[in-house]
C-alpha cells in the first residue's frame, strides 16, 4: 500500500515544504503547511483548540501531506491518522547554511511568507533567531523523535542526507500508481 496521509518533520530549512509539496500530487492529495495555520498576522499564534480544530478540517480528506512539527499541538490530531511519517534529519551544517541563505533573500526580498508576514534581521541575529532555534530543535528532535515514533506505531522514515531524500523521493514517486 502507498502512503496517502503522510507527515513531514524537521526543523526550519530541512527541506519539508519542498519535499511535502513533491509528494501532496503523487498522493492526490493536499499539502498543507502547519506554519501557515500557525503564524497569524503579527506571528500571532491561535489559540491551540483553533489551531487542531484548523489542521483536522485542512486533512479530512483521504489524502494529505502535512508539514511542519508543533508535535504537541499535532500529534493527537494527526498522528494516528498518517500512514507514514518522514523525519528529514540532514546534518546541521547543511541546514544552517540553507537557512542562512533562505532568511538572508526573504529579508532582502521582504517576502512575504504566510497571513502578511514578512522576516526581519531578528530572523538571522540573537536567541530567538531561526537559526538559534534550528540548533536547539536539531538537537531535541534526535534526541526524542526516535522514542516518540515508536510509542505510536506509525511506520517512519529517517532521511539523513539530500541524496537519500532524492533517492527516497525517487522510490516513492516509481511506486506510486497515481503517477
Amino acid at each position: 500500500m502507498v502512503p496517502r496521509r503522510i507527515v513531514v518533520l524537521g526543523v526550519s530549512g530541512v527541506g519539508k515544504s519542498t519535499l511535502a509539496g513533491a509528494l501532496a500530487p503523487l498522493v492526490d492529495g493536499v499539502h498543507v503547511e502547519l506554519d501557515a495555520i500557525q503564524h497569524g498576522p503579527d506571528w500571532t499564534p491561535p489559540p491551540v483548540e483553533e489551531f487542531r480544530a484548523r489542521l483536522a478540517a485542512a486533512t479530512e480528506g483521504p489524502a494529505w501531506v502535512v508539514d511542519g512539527n508543533y508535535i504537541n499541538q499535532t500529534a493527537e490530531v494527526l498522528w494516528h491518522r498518517a500512514d507514514l511519517v518522514v523525519w528529514l534529519d540532514l546534518p546541521l551544517r547543511v541546514i544552517m547554511l540553507r537557512l542562512l541563505r533562505r532568511t538572508t533573500i526573504r529579508i532582502v526580498r521582504r517576502t512575504e511568507l504566510w497571513n502578511g508576514n514578512r522576516e526581519g534581521p531578528g530572523a538571522l541575529i540573537g536567541p530567538n533567531s531561526v537559526l538559534s532555534w534550528a540548533f536547539h530543535a536539531h538537537r531535541r528532535h534526535q534526541a526524542e523523535y526516535p522514542d516518540r515514533f515508536a510509542r505510536t506505531g506509525v511506520p517512519w522514515v529517517r532521511l539523513r542526507s539530500a541524496g537519500e531524500v532524492r533517492r527516497w523521493l525517487a522510490e516513492f514517486r516509481a511506486a506510486n500508481p497515481l503517477t
